[in-house]
């Protein structure tokens, strides 16, 4: 089978819940070392990779707390959710013996690097990884936009979009045995038939900018390499 890649440049969405495994809250580390060996697989394809990292994982710790709170505020704590993520991620990649950078939205040069477009496009193309961290750095806007803006300003191919399902289906699968998965789809399509793969602003942003989505497990092994080897895998979402 030819193992040459369909993608030149991916950008990778990862919820924070993935990271928690079976956890209620936080990082499993059994959970982020598999993920990054995913990641390992396809870069080490030639294939240049960045990443969208959410803190869902994190902020479902707080949340009680966050109850009530002013909005822009809560979301402020989500993106310092993120960068804790990106920076576990950022470690467990180097252990694997991967070269990754983090970038943030939000400025804190003590741990993370700013987030810079030509420094980030300079590092994929070395064939380093880049975690993108804080969101935009704005409130108000999800990690699913952040990871649509980044991948368009890094010029990448497609946005994979990591969750725990194989796909978009008619339903849901977990409850709905007879659920079809969509092999392609149009933005359109996915908007009029209200399937909750990302939020209406991500959406338009990819629809507009003719930025192709695929939505695949992270959790099903070599899913992410058969994606990029473009194989039927996932759910392709398109103009």
């Amino acid at each position: 089978m030819s193992q040459t890649p369909a993608y030149r440049r991916i950008l990778v969405k990862l919820s924070g819940e993935a990271l928690m495994g079976d956890d209620s809250y936080g990082i499993n580390r059994a959970v982020i070392e598999k993920i990054v060996g995913e990641i390992k697989e396809v870069a080490e394809l030639g294939v240049q990779v960045g990443v969208v990292i959410g803190g869902g994982n994190i902020f479902r710790g707080i949340a009680p707390a966050a109850s009530g709170m002013d909005r822009a505020t809560a979301d402020y704590m989500g993106m310092l959710a993120t960068v804790m993520n990106a920076l576990a991620l950022k470690d467990a990649m180097s252990k694997a013996g991967l070269v990754a950078r983090v970038q943030s939205a939000l400025t804190m040069q003590q741990v993370a690097e700013p987030y810079v477009r030509g420094k980030a496009m300079q590092y994929l193309e070395e064939g380093k990884i880049v975690i993108f961290a804080a969101g935009t750095g704005n409130p108000f806007f999800t990690t699913d936009t952040a990871a649509a803006l980044r991948g368009i300003e890094m010029g990448a191919d497609v946005m994979l979009k990591a969750t725990k399902v194989d796909g978009v289906y008619t339903d849901d699968p977990k409850k709905n045995p007879d659920a079809v998965r969509y092999q392609t789809l149009t933005f359109d399509e996915a908007i009029a038939r209200n399937l909750k793969v990302m939020d209406a602003t991500a959406f338009a942003l990819c629809r507009d900018q003719q930025f192709d989505l695929k939505v695949f497990s992270i959790f099903k092994p070599g899913a992410l390499k058969r994606v990029v080897l473009g194989e039927d895998e996932g759910t392709l979402v398109h103009c």
